[in-house]
């Protein structure tokens, strides 16, 4: 079997370190990047969810979001109908460097699939989509304490 694994590995830990270069000058740095943009494209998200899709434990989630307050990129809002729940917003600061991660983003995009055809960057993102999906599954179930047998 080929490895696939370490093959998608390394990819998003190349991508993930040429973003923390790039973006260390607005002080976005250790992937802050990603909430930022489930934030912005998820307005009022809480802070649970957006660690759901970025998939890492509420901690680590807590830790960005926290560094992402404290630089001006988000607010915490509380929800005018349950005051326990804290929904975050993207600040001024935060919608200003949206753009440049989304460009950076399309970049990425654009050098990862060249010498691709459409039809198989469509075959690829599918493919990959099915391999995120088996994988939550057990993501799913260790996140709940569970141990996979294998």
């Amino acid at each position: 079997m080929k490895e696939i694994l370490r093959e998608i590995g390394m990819i998003a830990r190349a991508l993930d370190s040429i973003s923390n270069i790039e973006f260390k000058e607005y002080d976005l740095t250790k992937g802050q990047y990603l909430y930022l943009v489930r934030i912005y494209e998820n307005p009022g998200i809480i802070q649970e969810k957006a660690a759901e899709m970025i998939k890492v434990d509420r901690t680590t989630a807590a830790r960005a979001i926290k560094n992402l307050e404290t630089n001006g990129f988000i607010e915490k809002k509380e929800d005018p109908h349950n005051k326990k729940i804290k929904k975050l917003y993207p600040t001024e600061k935060g919608k200003k460097v949206y753009p440049l991660i989304k460009r950076e983003n399309d970049y990425s995009n654009s050098v990862a699939l060249e010498g691709f055809s459409e039809s198989e960057a469509e075959d690829i993102f599918h493919l990959l989509q099915r391999v995120r999906t088996n994988i939550e599954k057990d993501w799913e179930f260790v996140k709940k304490g569970n141990k996979r047998n294998y």
